[in-house]
């Protein structure tokens, strides 16, 4: 069985010391002929050791090694405990409730308690909640910000453009609130306790399981106490299987799961590939006199050129000290590999319109989380016998609005009233072992989350033109502001992220200001604030598909843009022992879960996977 399901919402200290990351203020290396023979002059060095690249079967470190399984039985399993899976939980158990039905409902995280792997902006539009639960205000919810100022503004490198909030314009805020994400989550999940979910965090779902008709059965739990050279520990312990009618994939942006499922199903067939961003965020306290709790700042522009979609925001929340959330978004179809998103991020503190607002502030923590920007036309097939797939895993995020919390809660919620009538059938009446539920999908593409949707379609890809981010904002003005999106037409995007990349010698490195420690910082202490922590004693999580590839192809081509994109230092060109070529060196230990190595790496060798349950950022509210 696994453990009882109340848990603690105390955050874990950081017992670990962060990997030094040796290159973050080495210059730009350029990119010549005798650096590319130096980066293949000697062959890789092992770097990667997890079992789904070498199987144990083959391993003789693995002969007489116990590796059955403990499986338990539930009616509907659900993979993450964020926005969309907490709710999809809560409304199982309250039709339930409502119709007097036993219903075991069990949920999986990898973070050691609800809400501490989530990070957001976070500016949420209430409508799901209120639906969901509509007296969440005398519930108490951890919504104390509501919006009272709009700002939005195009910078240059020394001045600001203001850009008016027109009522009807994506971006407009009036009616929403300012909140910490983690601390929604952790509310979530009290609620969802209180109506008998079973909550499991630090329980990383590692597999997929499938009946013998190929429909979806459950997942399994992670193994715990596998060497970092992938041999068992005297302590080893095999993960617990999950069986359940039906599975709901709610892991966030690019879940590792998912990625399976698209290939075991071929959900990706008819739709756009999938395009991201890199969200940074911070949280400083500030000076009480430059305090304006409930105001809203949004910014495009410098310091990102034309041709690099991205933007800042910072907002001022109003929970009893002056506190300030603040962050930039970088798309990740940018073409130039010397780009460090992070370094944009400190960079940009420095606008004259940025940094007095922080000057004589303190930061106290720091995040980064990859998120979905293909909009409308990436949705996959999101039904399958067994399974269904919620929230940021398949991509609900409004990108213009810069939300999906919102449609991420709603899609939980369309799936659970539609999986509830058939989990609790007396018959179940099933061709496939595994229950398969379309009539999800068709009440999505029925409820507001697909005209909202629908309507700001073209908004991203007509960034993808010569103007770049003023062509965008015409579009904007044009196509949604006036006609709502009702354009006959539907724009696609340029492809996938990790093809946008060009050869380093076509590119120009950037050169970065060195932080000065007061606004601006560097890297490892960034990572630091993160409250990040892994067992240093296991497989890296980061697996690569051919350890020579970093070296043979990404060094020798792009530069190492890994060691740039990493907004955790986790990624690092290291000479070689012998002095003969470099090396690609992974602390995986620096790693907050942010996908965005899986996604942008050009050559497609990162696969990303769950570490042991539990490890990865502590955040606090984030």
């Amino acid at each position: 069985m696994f453990p009882a399901s109340r848990y603690s919402y105390r955050a874990h200290r950081c017992i670990r010391t962060l990997k030094p990351v040796q290159t973050e203020h080495a210059a730009p290396q350029l990119y010549t002929t005798l650096h590319r023979r130096a980066c293949s002059s000697a062959p890789a060095p092992r770097i990667t050791t997890h079992y789904t690249i070498h199987p144990r079967d083959k391993d003789p470190r693995w002969e007489g090694i116990e590796m059955e399984r403990f499986a338990d039985e539930a009616d509907v399993v659900i993979v993450g405990g964020g926005p969309a899976g907490l709710s999809a939980a809560i409304r199982l158990k309250q039709l339930a409730n409502k119709h007097e039905k036993e219903l075991r409902v069990c949920l999986v995280e990898k973070a050691p308690q609800i809400g501490a792997h989530i990070l957001s902006g976070a500016c949420l539009e209430p409508s799901a909640l209120t639906e969901l639960i509509p007296d969440w205000k005398e519930r108490g919810a951890p919504l104390n910000t509501p919006v009272t100022e709009d700002v939005f503004s195009i910078l240059t490198e020394k001045h600001r453009i203001p850009v008016p909030m027109l009522p009807g314009l994506p971006m407009r805020n009036h009616g929403n609130y300012i909140i910490r994400m983690g601390n929604l989550v952790r509310w979530l999940g009290e609620q969802a306790e209180e109506l008998g979910v079973e909550l499991y965090p630090g329980y990383a779902a590692a597999e997929v399981l499938f009946h013998e008709d190929g429909s979806v059965k459950g997942i399994a739990t992670n193994d715990v106490g596998i060497a970092k050279d992938g041999s068992p520990k005297d302590v080893f312990e095999r993960g617990m299987e999950l069986h359940a009618k039906v599975t709901l994939f709610g892991e966030g942006c690019h879940g590792h799961l998912a990625k399976q499922l698209y290939k075991q199903f071929n959900l990706r067939e008819n739709c756009e590939p999938q395009t991201y961003a890199i969200g940074l965020k911070e949280l400083w306290m500030i000076d009480e006199k430059k305090w304006k709790p409930g105001r809203v700042e949004h910014s495009v522009g410098w310091p990102l050129n034309r041709n690099t979609y991205g933007g800042s925001f910072l907002y001022h929340l109003n929970e009893g000290e002056p506190l300030v959330a603040l962050g930039f978004v970088v798309g990740l179809d940018y073409s130039n590999p010397y780009l460090s998103p992070f370094r944009e991020f400190q960079r940009w503190k420095h606008h004259p319109f940025i940094a007095p607002t922080l000057e004589g502030g303190q930061r106290i923590a720091y995040g980064a989380r990859a998120l979905n920007e293909g909009g409308f036309q990436s949705i996959p097939r999101l039904t399958f016998p067994g399974g269904l797939l919620i929230g940021c895993s398949p991509g609900f995020m409004n990108v213009p609005k810069i939300k999906g919390t919102h449609t991420a809660m709603k899609s939980g919620m369309l799936a659970a009233e539609a999986i509830f009538s058939k989990v609790t059938a007396e018959d179940l009446n099933s061709e496939t072992a595994g229950l398969h539920v379309p009539d999800y999908e068709d009440n999505l593409k029925n409820s507001w989350v697909w005209k909202e949707l629908y309507a700001v379609r073209n908004i991203r890809p007509s960034f993808h033109s010569y103007f770049g981010l003023y062509g965008s904002m015409i579009y904007t003005g044009i196509f949604y502001w006036i006609l709502r999106g009702k354009e006959p037409w539907t724009l696609k995007h340029s492809g996938t992220d990790a093809s946008q990349l060009k050869p380093a010698k076509e590119c120009t490195p950037i050169e970065y200001p060195k932080p000065d420690g007061k606004i601006s910082f560097d890297l490892l202490s960034s990572v630091a604030l993160s409250g990040t922590n892994h067992e240093g004693d296991q497989p890296p999580h980061l697996t690569l598909k051919d350890d020579s590839v970093p070296v043979s192809r990404n060094l020798a081509i792009y530069d190492g843009p890994e060691q740039r994109f990493c907004p955790a230092g986790v990624y690092e060109y290291v000479p070689m022992e012998t002095g003969e070529g470099m090396r690609l060196q992974i602390n995986a230990q620096n790693c907050v879960h942010c996908k965005t190595c899986d996604i942008k790496d050009p050559s497609q060798n990162i696969n990303w996977v769950v570490p042991e349950g539990g490890g990865g950022p502590a955040y606090n509210g984030m």
